[in-house]
């Protein structure tokens, strides 16, 4: 029976082998999408929702870089339903098109062809695997399909002022869909028709006809000089032929939305913004709303007990005003603001922890002081320790220290008191 062009097959791409040496060191033991986020999730986890929560229930994960972590993550608790066909299934690098590791986005899908031969999808979504966002990739798609388009590049509007920072989309002169024009971070980008100060950034997902991506990516892994990137190679092809549009992501629905967090979306690629996207999840109106159960973004805690809060005389009050805290979580008589507790964190009496991310199975010791840090997996903050107080004294201790001022300690590094 034929397919309906309406109803086509589609595949699922995440791309998700990146390095984010801007990470550092949160990056030293694992790869950038599965950098802990949000208390209890993983970066992957809001590409992966925002695939499934689109209705596309077969997921590919190319993997390569430190994948022991996000490999483990997605197998225990990305399962779909096998009685359906349905799969999220992570892909390392295997060298199946010769002894090279992938050489970039483009030739990661090279290298698995293998997949779409097998799945035989009529459209493929490829999608990163490090923002923070959400999306509903099937009102893409069906821009894709009615538009004719050979690939369709997701875009968001940004400041003309930061346009240097970004791939960059002019449109079409006539039509305001199809791309006249892609830009590697340009100095003297145009405006929108519609938004003289905007322009279109690239948010690096893509909708192909799965026979023009296996073309594209075939083609370009015999082009001399290319890098082999998606969007530095492949998109700037389609464009020269005519055959690139853009799909303006101010026009996406998502349900349960709230005017504040509609269009969010984050490169969380440094320190700086992944600090700043984890403070955005805990105002009282969040300007990412995590508890949007309309489009939720889902991952697993395991079993672990809800948090508790103890000691509440005197100076010695359990408590965490302005913060998220996830299962697990102890807060013994101590006091937490403007934080995010990821499971099992442990923070002793009379210790005060002020804007800063706790990752998993830290242990805070008494009269303690941490502001303005990001403290990986598993450390143990000494009895009278201070983090982020003088920077000076971070930096002699190993701690990585950015410009605006965030101290960093890395997954399981000892916390010396001098």
């Amino acid at each position: 029976m034929a397919r309906r062009t309406q109803n086509p097959k589609v595949l699922a791409i995440v791309l998700a082998g990146g390095e984010g040496k801007r990470l550092m060191p949160l990056t030293a033991d694992r790869a950038k999408p599965a950098v802990p986020f949000g208390g209890i999730y993983r970066l992957i986890d809001f590409a992966l929702s925002n695939v499934v929560n689109s209705g596309y229930l077969k997921v590919v994960v190319l993997t390569q870089y430190k994948s022991h972590s996000l490999d483990k993550h997605v197998t225990s608790t990305w399962r779909m339903s096998t009685l359906l066909g349905n799969y999220v299934a992570p892909v390392p690098a295997q060298q199946r098109m010769g002894k090279d590791w992938y050489l970039g986005s483009a030739d990661a899908i090279y290298q698995s062809l293998n997949l779409m031969d097998d799945e035989k999808p009529d459209i493929v979504v490829v999608v990163g695997a490090d923002h923070v966002y959400r999306m509903d990739f099937s009102d893409m798609v069906e821009q894709h399909v009615e538009s004719g388009a050979g690939v369709t590049v997701a875009a968001i509007r940004q400041p003309i002022s930061l346009a240097d920072q970004f791939g960059v989309i002019e449109v079409d002169d006539v039509d305001n869909h199809k791309i006249g024009a892609f830009l590697e971070k340009p100095t003297d980008a145009k405006g929108l028709p519609d938004g003289p100060d905007e322009v279109l950034a690239s948010m690096g997902n893509y909708v192909f006809n799965a026979d023009v991506l296996i073309d594209a990516v075939t083609t370009d892994h015999a082009r001399q000089g290319s890098r082999h990137d998606m969007g530095g190679d492949i998109v700037p092809a389609f464009v020269a032929q005519g055959g690139g549009y853009v799909y303006d992501f101010k026009d996406n629905p998502i349900p349960g939305a709230t005017e504040r967090d509609r269009g969010y979306w984050r490169d969380v690629g440094t320190i700086d913004s992944y600090f700043e996207a984890n403070m955005d999840l805990i105002s009282i109106h969040p300007i990412f709303n995590l508890y949007n159960y309309e489009w939720p973004i889902y991952t697993s805690t395991g079993f672990l007990p809800p948090a508790k809060f103890v000691h509440g005389h005197g100076d010695r009050v359990g408590e965490a005003l302005n913060s998220a805290v996830s299962p697990g979580v102890v807060v013994s008589g101590a006091q937490v603001n403007g934080c995010v507790l990821a499971p099992r964190v442990h923070v002793h009496s009379y210790a005060t922890i002020v804007d800063s991310v706790i990752l998993d199975g830290v242990d805070v010791g008494r009269y303690s002081t941490i502001r303005r840090a990001i403290i990986d997996k598993n450390v143990v903050v000494p009895e009278h320790a201070k983090i982020g107080i003088d920077h000076d004294h971070d930096r002699a201790r190993g701690f990585y220290v950015t410009e605006s001022g965030i101290t960093v300690i890395g997954k399981g590094q000892e916390v010396p008191l001098y």
